[in-house]
């Protein structure tokens, strides 16, 4: 028994410095900061809004079963020379509700640069028909950026993956 008060110690402590579980790496996976732009009002730049769907989880077999997904949600600027500006990126969820406002400030995406926000698996906050608006502005001759969601889930031996483009809708 002499010795097994030592282990017994290690154990103990050993669960009181367990992490707590990990918090959704969604809710602020990029320094927005790092990417702040800061803009003239002389500037002359082009302003929309763009929607793009999304999903948390999908329907499997009835309305009662679901599919838990992971979602990619790419910024993309497919211009060679010019950078674009993302204003705000909002989320919402199936039944319009903002979910959150990943950054409310200008984001510089550079020339063929990609700007990602990841929606783990673990978060269902979308549900079945959660969606994006992005408002962003560019030069006038410059293309639109391009907004893309690609949703995946696996598990054993089985997946499935879709994509969602987005839509320009102002």
């Amino acid at each position: 028994m002499k010795h097994l008060f030592p282990f017994v110690l290690v154990i103990a402590l050993a669960a009181c410095t367990e992490q707590a579980p990990k918090a959704v790496s969604s809710v602020d996976p990029v320094n927005w900061n790092n990417r702040k732009a800061t803009l003239s009002a002389t500037d002359s730049l082009v302003s929309g809004t763009s929607y793009l769907s999304v999903y948390s989880e999908i329907y499997s077999e009835t309305e009662h079963r679901t599919h838990n997904l992971t979602s990619t949600i790419s910024m993309r600027n497919t211009n060679l020379r010019d950078t674009i500006y993302i204003h705000k990126a909002e989320y919402f969820d199936t039944k319009g509700n903002a979910i959150r406002t990943y950054f409310d400030f200008p984001i510089f995406i550079k020339p063929m640069e990609t700007v990602e926000i990841v929606i783990d698996e673990k978060d269902r906050s979308g549900g079945t028909g959660a969606n994006f608006l992005f408002h962003w502005t560019m030069k006038p001759t410059s293309h639109e950026p391009y907004f893309e969601g690609v949703m995946i889930s696996t598990s054993g031996q089985q997946g499935l993956s879709f994509t969602t483009q987005g839509k320009r809708i102002e």
